[in-house]
């Protein structure tokens, strides 16, 4: 664990190294997508290729513990939730490597069988950590919290590796969802600006659309 001054430090050499990982495994990408949340982006990042690379992998779950281990802290919680799909192999790594029990959230119930929204075991009053990779506005974040405490969860915190700034943050605190992030993507972008990964160009277009969003946000 670090003082809070520490872990700042820390805190942004992780941020840069995960540039560099996304970069490296061609994670980020430019142009023009279309979003969960339906809005559309310049960028994308697809966390869900990381695992077929082990050591970039590796390192990225390293990541998550270090950064649940300073902010929500070990003691904080009893069991971790993925989010599906890109949260879950990350949720399901972080829970083996803490030694805590894993669940995941379906997008929809099963029509068969017992029909659950949750898999895995939960108990009255567990306390449960949401493990995702990204939050946009937080929807699929939100839906998922909420199905734990219908099912009499508790949830208080969210850990995800990057914060897209785009309402999440906002979103969450009004569910009373503490969110816990590694990097914003405004740090990314500059990362990958240092690292000549993204040429000037693309960086103002990226750096734009982020303010922009981040306005549209906070009103």
């Amino acid at each position: 664990m670090f003082t809070m001054y520490g872990w700042s430090i820390r805190r942004l050499r992780l941020a840069r190294r995960v540039a560099e990982i996304l970069s490296e495994t061609c994670s980020i990408s430019f142009g023009e997508f279309k979003l969960t949340s339906g809005k559309t982006s310049p960028y994308y990042i697809d966390m869900r290729r990381i695992p077929g690379y082990p050591e970039a992998f590796r390192e990225i779950v390293d990541v998550y513990v270090e950064l649940i281990e300073n902010t929500v802290g070990v003691k904080g919680f009893d069991r971790v939730a993925g989010i599906p799909t890109a949260g879950i192999p990350y949720a399901v790594m972080v829970a083996y490597k803490l030694s805590k029990p894993f669940l995941y959230l379906r997008r929809e119930e099963k029509e068969h069988g017992l029909g659950k929204l949750i898999e895995g075991v939960m108990n009255k009053g567990d306390r449960i950590l949401i493990v995702d990779d990204l939050v946009t506005t937080g929807g699929s974040i939100i839906k998922a919290a909420r199905s734990i405490r219908v099912e009499e969860g508790s949830v208080n915190d969210v850990v995800v590796l990057i914060d897209r700034e785009q309402g999440g943050y906002r979103n969450l605190k009004i569910e009373n969802l503490n969110l816990h992030y590694l990097a914003t993507v405004s740090e990314l972008i500059n990362f990958l600006r240092e690292m000549k990964a993204i040429d000037e160009l693309k960086y103002m277009e990226v750096a734009k659309y982020i303010e922009k969003e981040k306005l549209l946000s906070s009103t």
